[in-house]
């Protein structure tokens, strides 16, 4: 049974987004209304509606007659989905490099700090790693100062939380944390190419895992 103290669809909704981002609900998985409601104790209208708040957030697909499924990343819409970040990270970094670049290493440092605590609790709890992660790169975007960037970005919440589900069996942890330090580090040497090649590498490693059907 979900939780009370919040309404019983935000309850659900929190608790299916859990396990979606933890991995538990591997992309593909059908999500079945009745087997919902049976498993936590919600009204049928309850599970409907937490399914549809999650497909409008792209963690879910609801397809006519066939149900809803957990969401997941195809190569073209994996390389779709880097290409526009890649447009407008490297740009969010190219303003706040030029305009404010000890705002944008101290927003990132803390980010980083963020994401380290996750990835190295005693019990690491993955879908706390991917709000750190998006939690970095919101630092990186916010940076500019662009509110057309940060809601253009903002926008990729739910392909962006996928992309790093995905990178769950690729990366561990500690790799998680190191690949954001390098990051921080490379902007100021390299400047927003640095940006380029943090996204390009992690493209890459979910984009293997893809083709090799793991």
């Amino acid at each position: 049974m979900v939780s009370t103290g919040t309404t019983t669809v935000a309850a659900l909704t929190a608790a299916l987004r859990d396990r979606i981002l933890n991995g538990d609900l591997a992309p593909g998985t059908r999500l079945i209304e009745r087997e919902i409601v049976e498993s936590y104790d919600v009204a049928r209208v309850t599970a409907r509606s937490a399914l549809a708040r999650l497909a409008a957030e792209g963690l879910v697909v609801i397809e006519s007659h066939r149900g809803a499924r957990v969401a997941s990343l195809t190569e073209p819409e994996l390389h779709d989905l880097f290409a526009l970040r890649t447009a407008l990270e490297v740009e969010a970094a190219r303003i706040a490099l030029a305009e404010r670049p000890l705002e944008l290493d101290a927003a990132l440092a803390e980010a980083n700090e963020a994401l380290a605590r996750a990835c190295r609790a005693k019990r690491v709890v993955w879908r706390r790693v991917v709000d750190a992660h998006e939690g970095v790169h919101r630092a990186l975007v916010d940076a500019a100062r662009s509110p057309r960037i940060s809601d253009v970005h903002r926008s990729l919440a739910g392909e962006l939380q996928l992309f790093v589900v995905a990178l769950r069996p690729v990366w561990s942890p500690e790799e998680m944390v190191a690949h954001h330090e390098t990051l921080r580090r490379d902007l100021q040497t390299e400047g927003p190419e640095a940006v380029r090649r943090h996204l390009s590498e992690g493209e890459h490693a979910v984009g293997a895992q893809l083709s090799s059907g793991a």
